[in-house]
């Protein structure tokens, strides 16, 4: 067991470094009025990875830190940082939960079963985002950091966040399923949920 919490922390600091380098360095970014940005990236893929091998909560944490550190070392970005944190965390709980909670897919043995688990838990993830991002964006731009353009800003974070969430919905599905038979060999295989429980 201790063993078993020692291996979920150190994932943990993998996903969140592998978050960091995949939206830091492999984003496409685009500039916004004011000198704002918006970015086509995957590292909300990493995140939703995190939280179907680790669970909600551990693999939030580690897409939420990498991808708050991301923001912290770039000038446009670092004023988002506590909101990136929170939304970040928030795609990891909702694909645990839906994952481990009510699709149990560390119990499941049939590939389909397994692949559309992860499917519908990455989808019901980035979903949130998609929903939260602009909005919690834009009234983080009107009232805290008081930026005029947040209207424009609107309508390019929904279209990155809708984009960004396809492609990453696609990339943790075909991720997890073809990782699947190395972490069960490797013993980085987690149970979460209800056997784990027991």
């Amino acid at each position: 067991m201790q063993n078993e919490k020692l291996q979920k922390l150190v994932m943990t600091g993998v996903f969140a470094a592998l978050s960091y380098v995949i939206f830091t360095f492999l984003q496409f970014k685009i500039p916004l009025p004011g000198g704002d940005a918006t970015s086509i990236h995957l590292g909300n893929a990493v995140c939703v990875l995190g939280a179907l091998i680790l669970g909600g909560p551990l693999g939030g944490l580690g897409g939420a830190i990498g991808m708050t550190i991301g923001d912290l070392l770039d000038p446009v970005y670092v004023i988002y940082a506590p909101k990136t944190f929170l939304l970040k965390l928030c795609i990891g709980l909702v694909t645990g939960l839906i994952a481990h909670r009510i699709g149990h897919i560390t119990e499941k043995t049939e590939k389909k079963q397994i692949a559309l688990w992860a499917f519908l838990a990455s989808a019901g993830g980035l979903l949130f985002n998609v929903i939260f991002d602009p909005l919690l964006g834009y009234f983080y731009k009107i009232y805290i950091v008081g930026k005029p353009a947040a209207e424009v800003s609107l309508v390019w974070t929904s279209t990155s966040s809708t984009i960004n969430a396809v492609i990453s919905t696609i990339v943790a599905t075909v991720v997890y399923t073809a990782l699947l038979p190395v972490l069960k060999k490797s013993g980085f295989f987690f149970r979460i949920g209800r056997k784990a429980a027991r």
